[in-house]
């Protein structure tokens, strides 16, 4: 991958002027600098323009997170042309991680499999003696059949001994699978990535507040979470557990393609889930509801050749450096609790950071 990055221009010397932001084309005679050739070079532009406004270090981070929300208000082809352009880029460290614990668990399936092969083996290999002891007996009876008894009591022997070989191969396996478990229940505990949902999980989320909790005390931006779930009246009409799942892993999918790639989007637990909205304020973060919640409307769900419209219940907080992440969670999940209850919203803001 370094292979294919661009060497960075050096831009050390070039005096940047207040409320000036350098374009990225060629350089020129005059400034170095020439003007954006290219849609792409101009919203660029345009991105760090913005940055510089709000006071906020224009960091690879800062940068991709006002990239994405920028990128909403423009035009349907300068959007399509832009995600054309990201979807050559190669995958997040995240997205490489999450890969390697799919590839971890896989493998771990995969052995505990050959196990079970191997123990069913052992059963075959204990049952062959049974069959060769039955056998043996219905021969002792016979005068004639001393030659037979002799043959089968040999073979009897070379299975009982292979026999106890493949015992002490089995014992050995369930060790190291014991082992293997170990190593995997290691890595699960600091693992990133939900199996079930296919997205984030409690443990990164978490890490991931805290984070944007600490960058908001830093530099004083406005940050959303919004924490969303099935809605309950659908939940209590359909006592079909996997019917749920199917809705609540439709629900995670929606997330996913409503996001944004710096929005977060997380499993908190019990089909409860969560989105990290960077950069957005309340009123941002209640048009990102909107816009969600007719997603998930228009998409039906067949139970039984029943027809379910899916609904959801959103919770809005905002993320505060002056209160905790468990305090954020806590804001956002009674924000929901309250759009459950009442009938006439699909969403609610916590009481603590509503506008009156």
């Amino acid at each position: 991958m370094a292979g294919n990055l661009r060497k960075r221009r050096n831009i050390s010397a070039v005096d940047i002027q207040e409320e000036e932001v350098p374009s990225f084309g060629g350089a020129d005679s005059s400034s170095g600098l020439s003007e954006p050739t290219s849609d792409l070079e101009m919203y660029s532009k345009e991105v760090l323009s913005q940055l510089i406004h709000d006071n906020l270090p224009p960091t690879p981070n800062n940068f991709t997170l006002y990239f994405d929300r920028l990128l909403e208000d423009k035009s349907e082809a300068l959007r399509k042309q832009i995600n054309t352009i990201l979807e050559f880029e190669d995958n997040s460290d995240d997205e490489k991680t999450i890969e390697l614990e799919k590839s971890l668990k896989a493998g771990f399936t995969s052995i505990k499999s050959i196990l079970q092969v191997t123990a069913n083996l052992y059963k075959n290999m204990a049952l062959m003696e049974k069959i060769l002891a039955k056998r043996r007996a219905e021969l002792g009876n016979s005068p004639d059949a001393q030659g037979v008894l002799s043959t089968i009591t040999s073979l009897d022997q070379d299975v009982g001994k292979l026999n106890n070989i493949l015992k002490k191969q089995v014992d050995h396996m369930k060790v190291l699978y014991q082992d293997t478990a170990n190593v995997v229940k290691n890595v699960d505990n600091e693992t990133i990535y939900d199996n079930q949902f296919g997205i984030y999980n409690k443990r990164y989320l978490l890490s991931k507040l805290e984070q944007e909790k600490n960058l908001i005390e830093e530099f004083h931006h406005t940050s959303s979470l919004i924490t969303i779930e099935l809605s309950k009246e659908i939940e209590e009409s359909i006592s079909n557990q996997k019917a749920l799942l199917l809705m609540t892993r439709t629900i995670a999918r929606l997330l996913m393609k409503t996001s944004r790639r710096s929005d977060v989007v997380a499993h908190y637990g019990d089909g409860v889930f969560a989105m990290v909205l960077k950069h957005t304020d309340i009123d941002n973060a209640k048009r990102a509801s909107e816009r969600l919640c007719e997603l998930v409307s228009s998409s039906n769900f067949f139970l039984a050749e029943k027809e379910i419209q899916l609904k959801i219940s959103i919770g809005i907080s905002n993320i505060d450096a002056e209160r905790s992440v468990e305090e954020t969670l806590v804001c956002g999940l009674n924000a929901m609790e309250h759009a459950y209850k009442n009938d006439t919203e699909d969403y609610s803001v916590c009481t603590k950071d509503s506008q009156e």
